[in-house]
């Protein structure tokens, strides 16, 4: 069993399995460059970037749902969430402000905080980098570094992880900016990014089951 998070993700991921079997039957799978199949590469460059970005919204979002329900107390949150409140609400103009997280009023404080989190990234327009992703998780769930997590092998080390996220989602943007005239995009970057990204995925969502599991003694799936 998985999380919704990431169920949603796979769902979403058979587009890019659709674009590259539509690349193949347009292009055929002998050695060679294909002509006039670029915008599919391209196509799929950006949907997976959307997807990962999605994929990382809604795993923290299901996270901190999980802690509201099962954590005992608001005592019981991850330190560093509590100090993201705390400064919150010592930055507040309301003097009344601490009041909303007294007794359960926590419960509803951080469900409401969500939101607005939300909100203030829409306006900032982050983008899914690893730096982003970190604050995303930090402030939303209070894990210092996600990023930290991703690494699988060897060769597949966080710093090398974290520099391929970057550098895919400095693709997606150049696509996004430019269309055309952005840099050649090929088969192999999409198929490794979309490989990639998976891994990247369940990490983070390992990461998330076991934080979430410590704070309440609960997963958030089996």
């Amino acid at each position: 069993m998985a999380s919704i998070a990431r169920n949603a993700f796979d769902e979403n991921l058979k587009d890019i399995e659709g674009l590259l079997e539509l690349h193949e039957m347009k292009g055929g799978n002998q050695q060679g460059r294909r002509y006039g199949l670029e915008v599919l590469n391209k196509s799929a460059i950006v949907l997976i970037t959307a997807f990962w970005e999605a994929y990382c919204e809604d795993i923290a979002s299901e996270g901190l749902e999980h802690l509201i329900k099962h954590a005992n107390s608001g005592d019981a949150l991850p330190t560093e969430l509590k100090k993201q409140i705390a400064k919150e609400l010592k930055n507040s103009n309301h003097e009344l402000e601490m009041w909303k997280i007294a007794d359960d009023g926590w419960r509803i404080y951080l469900s409401d905080r969500l939101e607005s989190l939300r909100e203030e990234r829409n306006r900032r327009l982050n983008t899914p980098k690893s730096e982003n992703i970190d604050h995303l998780f930090l402030s939303t769930i209070g894990i210092r570094k996600i990023s930290s997590s991703w690494s699988w092998s060897k060769k597949m080390t966080v710093a090398r992880a974290t520099a391929k996220l970057d550098k895919f989602v400095e693709l997606r943007g150049a696509i996004a900016h430019r269309g055309q005239h952005s840099q050649s995009v090929k088969k192999q970057q999409v198929t490794d990014y979309f490989g990639f990204v998976k891994s990247l995925a369940a990490k983070t969502g390992g990461a998330v089951n076991s934080h979430v599991r410590r704070v309440t003694g609960k997963r958030l799936w089996v």
